[in-house]
């Protein structure tokens, strides 16, 4: 998630200045673990947008940018949050045949501020788009998906460019899977050609991935997650080499062992890749993991338990720092039941950062991945709470 345009590898998170950082003035509250979260932006509905289930990407001067699944003109928007807190409505979809609607993909952003990204549905086919936005806030559709046998539909996660500017990203249905298709992954040169480099089978290679990224390495092979399919039809990790052949690096197998469900965007360093699932793990709970996926296979490195001191159903995957340690948010659980912020030690000590306390005071839900800066300070939105209860954008401080 979280891409700058051109940069290559899905993993990489845009450095905000800790100067931008102290410049965005909202409410302050230090946590137990003596870090400092700030309620940036509330959504307030109308034309500024509500229910971001994205996450954000930045510019060099500490801008955040993302998108809201409602709001606008009732389609979404997408939006700016300067450093002093201010939110600018920069585009509102329009829906229909001509614009899209409900985009729930995060943004990437190019070396001219362009930004870049995907609607879940509308378009000429009503099956969703690629657009893009450019720094004066004007929108044009890139392509408009046909679905059927030959093209995906409803994308639900953002994109990834190459060296070469040419971006990637996945649809959750149709192409020539056969059964209404389990979803595609495709390529949009710069010039504006779409073509799809895979359809996924359901069984064994996986089906529907759904809510993430592509991770796109040096030489260009794509790695990826789906939802279902697999060899017990729980989930997949996969690998896409640049002439298009598809490896299933790892069949989740759900149950009370495994996760299940996998959505979000895989985080790769030294050959291992890191990231969540959505459901399944040890203890009867059905709340996710955090997994680890290396030459010797996979590992579970958490089982969530949604209790006060733990996070529960996951969506986005978890990032990356230095040291090893990840990072990442889940959807319920902590303190107040509405979500969390955790740090995974390499060790396998989880630490809640941050428990949403939900309306009016804090955001509640959180849905997208975080962003983090060369100082440790982390970025991110929830779908709920706020004053209104229509989402927030925040910021934690270490």
């Amino acid at each position: 998630m979280n891409n700058e345009y051109g940069v290559g590898a899905g993993t990489a998170r845009a450095a905000v200045t800790l100067a931008a950082l102290l410049a965005l003035g909202a409410v302050t509250t230090p946590s137990a673990q003596a870090q400092t979260f700030t309620d940036l932006y509330n959504f307030t509905g109308g034309s500024d947008g509500r229910n971001p289930y994205a996450g954000l990407v930045r510019d060099s001067a500490g801008n955040l940018y993302g998108t809201t699944f409602y709001g606008g003109s009732g389609y979404g928007v997408v939006f700016k949050v300067d450093t002093s807190g201010q939110e600018t409505a920069l585009y509102s979809f329009a829906g229909g045949t001509t614009d899209g609607c409900y985009p729930s993909s995060d943004l990437l952003r190019d070396k001219s501020g362009n930004l870049y990204g995907t609607t879940q549905s509308c378009g000429s086919s009503g099956y969703g788009v690629v657009f893009k936005v450019d720094t004066t806030g004007k929108e044009k559709v890139l392509h408009s998906f046909a679905g059927g046998t030959t093209d995906g539909c409803g994308p639900f996660g953002g994109l990834v460019a190459d060296k070469l500017e040419n971006v990637y990203g996945t649809t959750n249905a149709c192409g020539a899977g056969g059964q209404g298709g389990y979803g595609t992954v495709f390529k949009l040169t710069k010039e504006g050609r779409e073509s799809l480099l895979y359809s996924f089978q359901g069984t064994p290679d996986g089906a529907n991935p759904t809510y993430g990224d592509l991770l796109i390495d040096k030489i260009g092979n794509l790695y990826g997650v789906t939802y279902l399919g697999g060899n017990a039809g729980q989930g997949t990790v996969f690998k896409l080499s640049n002439a298009g052949t598809e490896t299933v690096l790892y069949s989740f197998q759900g149950g009370g062992s495994d996760g299940c469900g996998p959505m979000g965007t895989v985080t790769g360093k030294s050959g291992n890749l890191y990231g969540t699932t959505t459901s399944c793990g040890s203890g009867g709970l059905f709340l996710g993991i955090v997994w680890k996926l290396s030459k010797q296979g996979e590992e579970v490195l958490h089982t969530f338990t949604g209790s006060a001191s733990d996070g529960g159903y996951p969506h986005a995957g978890v990032i990356l720092d230095a040291d090893g340690n990840l990072y990442g948010d889940s959807e319920e659980g902590g303190a107040h039941g509405q979500g969390t912020v955790y740090e995974l030690s390499q060790g396998g000590t989880i630490t809640l950062l941050h428990s949403f306390a939900g309306r009016p005071t804090d955001g509640s839900a959180p849905f997208g991945g975080l962003l983090r800066d060369q100082s440790g300070n982390l970025y991110g939105t929830t779908q709920t709470g706020g004053s209104d209860n229509y989402g927030t954008v925040w910021s934690l401080t270490p």
